[in-house]
């Protein structure tokens, strides 16, 4: 029940959170839109002194022109942040406010045109891509695993905003938020959930040495095999009895037959006596 609850108000702020950010978001280029207040220059200038508030105020600024910067950049930053908020609800706070300063410091600092703006929120996006990317790996959790190869299958295209292939596209800022992201997942490689430890891991852990199963299993296959095979032999010796007394059987019959047949070919010896009678009557 417990498991219940915490996962619907996981949910909930996996959703909320996303939605507030995105409604100041388009609030503020709303009201930059309709009343031309020029926020841009609230974006990081790089290496100067008046462009280091954009690391803070850079995020929420987009272009006023046109609708397309933020509508390409609201799905994405909803995803990924809700995903973020989800699955490492304990650490998500963390990750973004590092990622989001972060990635302007390293702008700020890296980038080379002094006379260059740098507004939205993409930084934030490549670098919840970069720790979401990788992160999953070091978990070894299944679930995790497979929101990395979402993102990467989803938004792997992404990885060419790294590099300078258009002129107005920011692409030290997308580096920059790239690189923290992966440095991120690095550092809280032991955060997040867990895949579920088995029994047998536990007590490990407590120093409980767990029952050697494959151990006793080989030992009772040994006993059997050699029951087996010293039954064998007792087998193999009661034959060679058994085929010993049938050859002993055979000589003896085979003998008496010899004595048999010789009795039967000698001729039959008979004793006669010969004696004279004597005559009790005398002559007269």
């Amino acid at each position: 029940m417990r498991f219940v609850q915490a996962s619907k108000e996981r949910t909930i702020e996996a959703i909320i959170y996303p939605l507030l950010l995105l409604l100041i978001l388009w609030c503020v280029f709303l009201i930059d839109r309709l009343y031309y207040l020029d926020l841009y220059k609230f974006g990081v200038k790089p290496q100067t002194i008046e462009g280091l508030k954009g690391i803070f105020f850079m995020p929420f600024i987009h272009s006023q022109k046109d609708y397309s910067h933020i509508i390409n950049n609201s799905v994405p930053i909803f995803i990924l942040l809700s995903t973020l908020i989800y699955f490492y609800r304990e650490i998500a706070i963390y990750v973004v406010l590092f990622i989001w300063l972060g990635s302007g410091f390293i702008l700020w600092y890296m980038a080379e045109n002094p006379f260059v703006y740098h507004i939205g929120i993409s930084g934030i996006i490549y670098g919840l891509f970069g720790f979401l990317l990788l992160s999953g790996f070091f978990t070894k959790y299944l679930p995790l695993q497979a929101i990395s190869l979402f993102v990467a299958f989803v938004y792997g295209s992404m990885i060419w905003g790294i590099f300078p292939t258009e002129e107005r596209i920011s692409w030290e800022g997308h580096l920059a938020g790239f690189l923290i992201g992966l440095l991120l997942a690095v550092a809280f490689r032991k955060k997040g959930p867990r895949p579920p430890k088995y029994r047998y891991e536990i007590e490990q852990e407590m120093g409980i040495e767990p029952p050697d199963f494959e151990g006793e299993w080989k030992e009772k296959q040994r006993i059997l095999i050699a029951q087996q095979e010293e039954l064998k032999k007792s087998r193999e010796k009661e034959q060679k009895m058994l085929d010993l007394l049938k050859e002993n059987e055979s000589q003896d019959a085979q003998n008496n037959d010899a004595d048999n047949n010789e009795s039967k070919s000698s001729p039959t010896i008979e004793i006669k006596y010969h004696y004279v009678r004597k005559n009790n009557k005398k002559r007269k």
